[in-house]
């Protein structure tokens, strides 16, 4: 039977492969922008265009990067305990992470929505920042669901 994070990972590796077109894009505009510098023409607004994709980049690699258990950690105590205890404090850790960000989905979701009605836009090609901030919104909200499959998972073994 797969697990609920197994199911989650069509969205996961989406996520992921946008994340990776967002590197691919930051690569890509580094190496377009120096080379036009040599001949004088600089990019206009690549230092905000690098911003938007970096906050982009991060906040689409969380999800698969907690699926794959990248993230960093220190479980040299954790390791000593007996498997039934690993998964409970793993689930407990999983749920802390739940509501931090949680909480961050939740800031995004308010402050786009007032970037969105002031009009806010970035300082060089006037671009709109809410859909940004949406987007690491997004990210955010969809580690939570891995978070919270991995939890049930947890609990249920």
């Amino acid at each position: 039977m797969p697990t609920l994070t197994n199911r989650l990972a069509w969205l996961t590796r989406s996520l992921n492969a946008l994340s990776a077109a967002a590197v691919m894009a930051m690569m890509l505009l580094t190496c377009a922008d120096i080379v036009l510098r040599l001949m004088r023409w600089p990019i206009t607004g690549t230092y905000e265009l690098m911003g938007f994709l970096a906050a982009l980049f991060v906040s689409f690699a969380l999800a698969q990067t907690s699926v794959d258990k990248g993230h960093i950690a220190v479980d040299f105590l954790v390791m000593r305990l007996s498997p039934r205890t690993q998964r409970i404090v793993d689930a407990v850790n999983d749920a802390v992470c739940i509501v931090l960000f949680a909480m961050v989905t939740w800031q995004c979701v308010i402050y786009a929505a007032e970037l969105k009605a002031s009009g806010e836009v970035s300082m060089t090609l006037q671009l709109p920042v809410f859909p940004v901030v949406y987007g690491i919104g997004a990210g955010c909200a969809v580690l939570c669901l891995v978070l919270a499959a991995r939890v049930v998972d947890n609990l249920r073994n």
